[in-house]
């Protein structure tokens, strides 16, 4: 390491593990006097025209001069990184900070020159581009803002690397060489391109570990039983369409197969490549094996193996080496401790998991953070035949136990272009990163719906699961996750209720509901259901219990026309004498008529009418009735409870018409739809976040400059707190202190009558409730009378802390506090003043910056918002300014990260125009922005 006093301190925070563009992993670091040996070695290995076009002339070898130079570094004025793979170099880059004239300098000059080297066999993968992201970030976190290099014409890759950069970039030619000028500050244009890349790298890397082409059993034991040999079985039986292979070391040197596989003693001893292997082995083995997966060139694991983080301290220090251990070779791991992973498509077929039996394929993407919510997931759709639809199924599943490394915005990434999946399920029991996943949600949703359970909602998350802290509540959390749309339920009843009606059966376009059926009791129940979502139903139409298939598709299809519909739910019960052919003929009928007006879903709710589920299946089937095990007339009728599938897909394009067990839960699964529908048209156009004339963002920049000068964690004075808002149009009626009664009395002559007077002492501030407020003080004598009052009931003025304020237009009081959280980022939230909403925790939250339309729906969006709107006849308050204030705090956050934490309580919103009455701000040093930075992986 090095120690010499020109040189700062090795800045390990530099260190970064990133995926590539062909979705494996490298670790990016910085280069220091110990890796000499190291560069010469990688020097060795590039070919003549890649140093030529590093040199601008033949340079086959480095000299001793040379090798001292790249790599001793002060860490400021001049830093080398290194990608390395396995220990080894795979690609460098350095910077070296230079004055106007092009000559070394240091601080203040502002620029460097900066250029790579990247081993031809690795050329291609992205390495350039992520170390360019890395030794920007670097370079700005030394006051360096902008970069030169100069490239020869012919070197297209690395030109193509700097101008795809995203960066405001200045070009010219001279002497032969194009010299490239570029700011380092972060564009929109910049992020996008960053944001791009990690999604392609992210994706291709779980596609690597869904789609192998090879696949390593390592673990699979000798005799029947055990988790490796069971795995082992799994994936043979499901037809995996690659080479699979068993790994044991304890295997008999003449043993060549184990249960009809190729047997081998070591991963390396596998003639060909291994793209997955599956780790079953204890964990006192998994480093040693970890070892020869990386020197053979696996590509990725899932290990299975227990004992790590969810073990307690010592667990977790092993589960952070294991990681570490494989992102050296360039592997990226799912789990430890997990279930394992599915992929149903006929070009793969791998069951790579516990579950013995692979769910029949179908359009849902499933990820679950517990293995044994994955467990009952899995047999909750392969039992209700793809749930009561019929057999909508799963094309992949992940369970990513202790989440060590790929996580479930990993997969998200995946899932978002995926043509074989339509619906994302998840459950998550913590969120590693919730700005990024909020990012990836809401990119997701836009596109195919994205519907969560969260477990341990209110408690701490597993123990093998390391999260960064945040202090945002659960229900915050929850409507921020709304906000990007998607679908938040509280069981995984409701997670696969909802997934299964969003796979099969289109968006409704409105919340208007018909409902018909042959019970008139189940009828109302669905209309109250119904009413209790927020939907709006039509009045039940009763066909009566003598209804024929026909009269079902009669009625279905008339509400189907009617423009006044936008979904309808069919009630029905059996018949006494009912057989199953009875049922087919019930569900082709209800197909039938859904089919001749696609547009709109129908879903319908069956009571003890055990064939009916399987029969709506059977009817959008075209396999035969013996293939697709659909009950014949003279097969034994189910039992209510026997919900066994049938085998078959449906072809694609055929709405299964989905059928639950409870109106209850049809209703909840339409009102999710509703919702997320109405979210996706609100998402095509978001609205904008308005320019105001009168606000002075300089100002305000230089005035937290100047109180930030005083230390770090500052909640700003009353005089400071107004200067500050009004850089922003928010105006603060003053608050003058009254300490006795004639500077009561003073203040009110100041300010003008009627005025109130107040106490702020903390166990009354805001609390009206508590009589510490007296309003409309009409002249002197009602002031002091009041004062008396207030000092008689809750002691000296010291205590009280009293203020006067001259009284502000009556209204309906409201709270606006804005918050940035270390892990979700900033939150602006809104919600009525007064213990009855804090007591139902009424309060709405947006992330920052709001725009128009999400201001305008968050002050819809409490339960209290009637009192807004005229509720009972009062007069409606002035939202318009309410609005305009919501926008103006989120852009003074939005501008100044500096700003941590805003609250303005109480505003009195009137019919026309707003009085803020109250106010404070906290300034501090703001959280690191990881989504701004350069791409890494996690280091949990």
């Amino acid at each position: 390491m090095q120690t010499s006093p020109d040189r700062h301190e090795y800045p390990a925070h530099w260190e970064a593990d990133v995926v590539l563009r062909d979705g494996g992993t490298a670790r990016i670091r910085p280069i220091t006097v110990d890796d000499a040996d190291r560069l010469v070695s990688f020097y060795e290995q590039v070919s003549d025209e890649s140093k030529y076009y590093r040199f601008f002339a033949p340079y086959p070898r480095l000299s001793a001069k040379d090798v001292h130079r790249f790599t001793h570094h002060d860490f400021v004025d001049r830093v080398g990184l290194a990608a390395t793979v396995g220990g080894e170099f795979i690609a460098t880059v350095r910077y070296d900070r230079i004055g106007a004239d092009g000559t070394p300098a240091s601080a203040p000059a502002d620029e460097a020159e900066v250029a790579f080297l990247v081993q031809d066999a690795h050329q291609g993968r992205g390495v350039a581009s992520a170390l360019l992201e890395h030794i920007g970030a670097v370079a700005r976190e030394r006051g360096i803002r902008r970069f030169a290099a100069e490239v020869l014409p012919a070197n297209n890759k690395m030109i193509k690397v700097f101008t795809d950069a995203g960066y405001t970039q200045k070009r010219s030619f001279e002497d032969g060489v194009v010299r490239l000028e570029f700011d380092l500050e972060p564009t929109d244009r910049s992020l996008a391109v960053q944001y791009a890349r990690e999604h392609r790298a992210e994706a291709r890397s779980v596609q690597r570990l869904l789609a192998p082409g090879s696949v390593a059993v390592i673990g699979a034991g000798r005799t029947p039983g055990g988790v490796g040999r069971s795995i082992l079985g799994n994936i043979r039986d499901a037809g995996f369409t690659g080479r699979l292979y068993a790994v044991n070391k304890a295997l008999p040197e003449e043993q060549k197969e184990l249960d009809g596989v190729p047997a081998h003693r070591s991963v390396r001893d596998i003639d060909g490549p291994v793209d997955l292997a599956v780790v079953a082995v204890p964990a006192q083995y998994v480093p040693e094996v970890v070892t020869e997966c990386g020197e053979h060139g696996v590509q990725g694991l899932v290990v299975v193996s227990a004992g790590y983080a969810e073990s307690g301290i010592e667990g977790r220090e092993s589960q952070r080496a294991l990681v570490r251990h494989a992102r050296t070779y360039g592997m990226r791991i799912i789990g430890p401790n997990a279930f394992g992973i599915i992929n149903t498509s006929p070009r793969v077929r791998l069951n790579a998991s516990l579950a013995p039996e692979t769910p029949r394929p179908g359009r849902i993407g499933l990820f679950a953070q517990s293995g044994a919510i994955g467990i009952a997931l899995l047999s909750r759709l392969h039992r209700r035949g793809g749930g009561v639809t019929g057999v909508t199924g799963v094309s992949t599943f992940v369970s990513s136990g202790n989440r060590a490394d790929v996580s479930g915005n990993d997969v998200l990434q995946y899932w978002y272009e995926d043509p074989d999946t339509d619906v994302v399920l998840m459950y998550l029991e913590s969120i590693g990163n919730p700005r990024k996943f909020t990012r990836l949600a809401r990119r997701t949703a836009a596109a195919k719906p994205l519907v969560v359970v969260q477990g341990a909602r209110h408690a701490a998350a597993p123990q093998g699961h390391a999260v960064r802290a945040t202090r945002l509540p659960h229900e915050t959390v929850s409507a921020l996750l709304r906000q990007a749309g998607v679908i938040r339920v509280d069981t995984i009843t409701d997670l696969v209720d909802a997934g299964l009606l969003l796979a099969r059966q289109p968006l409704p376009a409105g919340p208007r509901v018909a409902i018909l059926g042959n019970s008139e009791s189940l009828g109302l129940l669905t209309y109250d259901a119904c009413l209790a979502e927020g939907l709006r139903p039509h009045p039940p139409q009763d066909l009566t219990t003598a209804a024929s298939a026909a009269d079902f598709h009669a009625a279905l299809s008339r509400a189907l026309a009617d423009d006044r519909c936008d979904a309808v739910v069919v009630t029905a019960i059996p018949a006494v004498g009912e057989v199953s052919v009875a049922d087919a003929a019930l569900a082709e009928a209800l197909r039938s008529a859904s089919a001749a007006a696609p547009a709109k879903p129908v879903l319908v709710v069956h009571v003890e009418l055990g064939g009916l589920a399987e029969a709506l299946s059977a009817a959008a089937s075209t396999a035969p009735q013996a293939e697709s095990g659909i009950l014949s007339q003279t097969a034994p009728r189910p039992s209510p409870t026997d919900e066994r599938p049938p085998a078959v897909e449906a072809p694609d394009g055929a709405h299964l018409i989905p059928a639950y067990p409870a109106a209850e839960r049809a209703v909840r699964a339409l009102a999710q739809a509703v919702t997320y529908a109405q979210w996706r048209r609100d998402a095509a156009d978001p609205g904008k976040v308005p320019e105001y004339e009168d606000i002075h963002e300089r100002g305000a920049a230089a005035l937290i400059d100047g109180l930030l000068a005083r230390g770090q964690g500052l909640t700003l004075g009353t005089e400071e707190t107004c200067d500050l808002l009004g850089h922003y149009g928010i105006h603060v009626h003053r608050a003058l202190p009254a300490p006795t009664p004639d500077a009561a009395a003073e203040a009110a002559r100041t300010l003008g009558y009627p005025v109130a007077l107040k106490a702020t002492a903390p166990h009354l501030r805001h609390r009206a409730d508590l009589g510490g407020v007296r309003l409309d003080l009409a002249d002197e004598d009602q002031l002091r009378r009041s004062y008396t009052e207030l000092t008689e009931l809750f002691g000296a003025p010291d205590e009280l802390r009293p203020v006067v304020q001259r009284m502000a237009p009556r209204g309906v009081d409201v709270v606006v506090r804005a918050v940035i959280d270390p892990a979700a980022g900033a939150v602006l939230s809104f919600g009525l003043a007064g213990a009855a909403s804090q007591l139902l925790g009424d309060t709405a939250h947006r992330l920052i910056p709001v725009t128009d339309r999400e201001a305008s729906s968050l002050v819809r969006s409490i339960r209290t918002a009637p009192l807004l709107f005229g509720w009972r006849g009062s007069a409606p308050a002035d939202t318009r300014a309410l609005e305009e204030l919501l926008l103006r705090v989120s852009r003074l956050v939005d501008d100044h990260p500096e700003v941590v934490a805003v609250t303005l309580e109480p505003v009195v919103v009137a019919s026309h125009g707003l009085s803020v009455l109250g106010a404070s701000v906290r300034l501090a040093t703001p959280p690191a922005r990881d989504d701004l930075g350069p791409r890494t992986l996690p280091a949990y």
